[in-house]
């Protein structure tokens, strides 16, 4: 009895001492222990646990961007922001913060205004912290904010503040930061990883406020504070790229050296870097045998297979400084095909190949390399509009390179004679037969080889870095492979670059499949007509004798082929000139290539061009020579003023031309007032402006401009049959240019729906008009009339009805009344304005529905429509 007595006594007292423990409203020695106790060994630890799996998940995730100075801290922010519930949380950072939170609900003792837990410094840290790497920055600053002003006697007060100033670094507080910062590190005896910290993000941000010099000597201070090795490894790296920005090549040398020295201890993606920066730095060629000596060696090192991109390409580099293009490509294709996270590593060994390729004047290879390097490059980025826009210029250059090479290669096999024609073709069908028999003798093998190695991948499937070249010939316009390759033709085209291939490949498919509609499981469909024909061959017995011989083969399927029509060898003369003539300007103008132009414009005056070519090409080799060669520039000058003193040309080398005018006088302008011109109805006007900038701008990229406006002008002053012979000039001419295309798609679509329009015996229409005919626009009758009519209707408040003037040709024109709803009122109105007494209206008026006015306008066939009874 006494025994459970005791036992009662004793568990009542421990639920005593328990009950007091867990109270968070008693403010004693067992209260603030036990919580503390509970906090930090329980919901903290799991939340710390957390914490720590959570920021290695995130430095994991991070690429470095080794183009740019490098952030102090590695982690990933978007540049879009993502609005609540776009992004999935971090399920380490949410259970974080839920421990923390817990912690903090159950364990905290706020008695008197005053936090008695010392453990819940800890706790508000970590819920900062869960909330700062979960990219909620606001809720994050509350939570270190609450350790300043709760906790003002915490051990972790310091490393609070440090956090706080990273969280006013990425809400953009840079200037805040450095005020906090300075005081920091000046008042007070931090701890060395805190002091390193602090100096580490004053660093970042005087870094992101451009003062990049003010952030070394913070920066050194993080390297001699901080005991982790990553940190100092990137540190130097980033203190290395200070020096750079700043083109202190010496200290950045250093400063990449001592990421180098430290080895093992510094990640690896830090040291090969660092080797890539100093490449950067110093002029490798100046100690050739050295540079390709340590290159050698880490590439052979087989800690830097992951690295094997960086370490091509700076060899690549590397060569290309020294001039030795083909080592250059065979690196930078290595490069490429060991692959790289790093995009703008791939940007920048494609643009590289690009401008090799482009030097070469192997134009449709650089495009491609163009085009990739933009796949890799950042829109929004500057570099990715200057590239785009030498893609598009590449774009000409590619067209107008492979006019003359086409036409070129036709005229000199034009200007051969039989026998030299036939001894050409000759050996081009010894070399395709050559070609066949070492392809076949390839697949063969390589067949052999799959059979001997099954399951090993064919090598013809593996993906080619360098674009493959199947230009082998060059083409006749509207055939298929007539003409072989003549010496300077460029190759390297991507298959369906190349009418070509495209066409043989049709031919390949026709023979094997047969002909075939575009349906569902075409492989296995067998039409009817196609069993007929197998039926056919089945019945029709094979004569053995009978050998067909493929046309590539024969001398005659290409002799047939080469033109002997002048019309179509003039046309592919003067299609090669101006194609040269376009591509002087563009070297000239584009590319600045001054001796590329020049050798084009030689070329052109050199081909006996029409006369259009002559004088501009002479004018822009002067323009190039007045620059390079002053001697040649003045005999072209004395040539220009001697046989075309009366041209614009003559006029600007002799100085009668002012500046100011001549600037005003440029094609641009003069396109622009013509223009104007057009929206105002001087057609006549505008069309001598246009015939005569014809002439004064031949070779201008805006003479199609010029033409398709001559083509509307045309059509209102002559009708629809001038204009459509206009825009066929127009899309015949300059099918490649814009305007070209548009004229096609005019006469295409606009001009059928034109022609479809007739003059109707209309009298339902609701949309009636009033004609007046006069003569020009600024004749007094004429300005008279117009006059009058818009008085009356202003006065009598006709609101509806508008008054304008419409050309309708060369000499004849009508003021139109317009907005009438029937044709009786129309009649009615003719008579209101003709009594009128104070206007008195009497010149003769012509009703017309405004469908039938529109049929005039097209077809000016105004005199048919007075023809008709209505």
């Amino acid at each position: 009895m006494l025994k459970n007595n005791q036992l009662k006594n004793i568990s009542f007292a421990l639920f005593l001492v328990t009950a007091i423990a867990c109270s968070t409203k008693k403010n004693t020695f067992v209260s603030r222990n036990w919580h503390a106790l509970n906090a930090r060994d329980n919901t903290m630890f799991n939340g710390g646990l957390a914490l720590d799996a959570g920021i290695n998940e995130v430095k994991g995730e991070y690429q470095d961007n080794f183009w740019e100075i490098l952030p102090v801290e590695r982690m990933q922010i978007p540049e879009e922001k993502l609005l609540p519930g776009q992004k999935e949380k971090n399920k380490n950072f949410e259970r974080a913060e839920t421990k923390a939170t817990k912690a903090i609900q159950k364990h905290s003792m706020n008695i008197g205004g005053k936090e008695k837990n010392y453990q819940m410094d800890e706790a508000h840290l970590m819920l900062g912290k869960a909330r700062y790497y979960d990219q909620r920055f606001i809720p994050a600053l509350e939570a270190f904010n609450y350790i300043l002003y709760k906790h003002t006697n915490s051990d972790k007060i310091n490393e609070a503040k440090v956090w706080r100033e990273k969280t006013n670094i990425r809400l953009e507080n840079d200037a805040l930061a450095v005020k906090n910062l300075k005081r920091l590190i000046n008042k007070n005896q931090l701890k060395p990883q805190v002091l390193a910290d602090a100096n580490a993000i004053l660093a970042q941000a005087f870094i992101n406020l451009e003062y990049k010099d003010s952030a070394i000597a913070p920066l050194k201070k993080a390297i001699s504070s901080t005991k982790l090795k990553e940190e100092r490894a990137r540190y130097h790296f980033i203190l290395g790229q200070l020096y750079e920005s700043l083109d202190y090549k010496d200290s950045a040398y250093t400063e990449f050296q001592e990421v180098i020295d430290m080895k093992r201890k510094s990640p690896r993606q830090y040291v090969i870097r660092a080797h890539a920066k100093q490449a950067q730095l110093v002029d490798p060629t100046k100690d050739t045998l050295a540079f390709i000596e340590k290159y050698e060696k880490l590439m052979k090192d087989r800690e830097n297979r992951s690295h094997l991109d960086v370490l091509n390409f700076e060899v690549g580099v590397f060569y290309d400084k020294l001039g030795n293009k083909a080592n250059a490509i065979k690196y930078y294709n290595r490069s490429l095909k060991k692959g790289s996270n790093d995009a703008y590593l791939q940007a920048s060994t494609y643009r590289n190949l690009a401008t090799i390729y482009f030097d070469k004047a192997k134009y449709v290879t650089a495009g491609k390399y163009y085009d990739s390097t933009l796949t890799k490059l950042v829109k929004k980025n500057r570099e990715y509009y200057t590239i785009a826009k030498k893609k598009e210029n590449l774009v000409d250059v590619i067209k107008y390179e492979g006019i003359v090479t086409v036409n070129d290669s036709i005229l000199k096999i034009v200007g051969m004679s039989n026998s030299e024609r036939l001894s050409y073709f000759e050996k081009h069908i010894a070399d395709l037969k050559a070609k066949a028999e070492t392809k076949k003798a390839l697949e063969e093998k390589q067949k052999e080889l799959a059979k001997q190695n099954t399951g090993i991948q064919d090598i013809s499937n593996k993906p080619v870095l360098n674009p493959p070249g199947f230009n082998d010939s060059p083409l006749m316009p509207g055939k298929a492979e007539i003409i072989p390759t003549l010496k300077g033709q460029q190759d390297g085209s991507f298959y369906f670059y190349t009418p070509t291939t495209v066409a043989y490949g049709k031919v390949e498919f026709v023979k094997r499949w047969g002909k075939r509609s575009l349906t569902e499981n075409w492989r296995w469909f067998i039409q009817k007509e196609n069993i007929a024909a197998i039926d056919n061959e089945d019945i029709k017995p094979k004569d053995k004798e009978t050998d067909v011989v493929d046309e590539k083969y024969s001398t005659d399927y290409y002799l047939s082929q080469v033109p002997t029509s002048k019309t179509v060898i003039d046309s592919l003369a003067k299609e090669r000139n101006f194609a040269n003539y376009q591509l002087g300007v563009i070297y000239k103008e584009k590319f600045l290539e001054q001796k590329l132009a020049a050798s084009k414009f030689e070329t052109v005056l050199k081909s006996q061009p029409e006369e259009r070519l002559v004088l501009p090409s002479l004018y822009n080799l002067y323009k190039i020579y007045e620059q390079t060669d002053k001697s040649q520039a003045e005999q072209i000058k004395n040539q220009i003023l001697s046989q075309y003193p009366n041209t614009r040309y003559a006029q600007i080398l002799n100085g009668s031309i002012p500046a100011e005018e001549l600037s005003n006088d440029s094609p641009e302008n003069v396109y622009k007032k013509t223009y104007e011109k057009y929206n105002n109805q001087d057609y006549v006007e505008a069309l001598q402006v246009i015939d005569k900038s014809v002439q004064q701008f031949a070779g201008d990229d805006l003479i199609p401009k010029f033409e398709l406006l001559k083509a509307s002008v045309l059509g209102k002053l002559k009708g629809l049959n001038e204009y459509k012979k206009a825009v066929s000039y127009v899309a015949v001419t300059y099918p490649d240019s814009d305007e070209g295309k548009q004229a096609e798609d005019i006469l295409k679509v606009s001009v059928p729906r034109m022609e479809q329009r007739i003059l109707t015996n209309d009298t339902v229409s609701t949309n009636w008009k009033l004609l007046y005919k006069v003569g020009k626009k600024d004749d007094a009758e004429t300005v008279k009339l117009k006059d009058k009519l818009e008085k009356y209707f202003a006065e009598k408040q006709y609101d509806k009805f508008k008054v304008s003037f419409d050309v309708y040709d060369e000499s004849t024109n009508f003021i139109v009344v317009h907005g009438i709803s029937s044709r009786e009122f129309a009649r009615y109105l003719i008579t209101l304005v003709k009594e009128d007494k104070k206007y008195k209206v009497l010149n003769p008026a012509q009703v017309i529905s405004s469908e039938n006015y529109l049929v005039i306008q097209i077809h000016k066939n105004y005199n048919q429509f007075l023809e008709l009874k209505m």
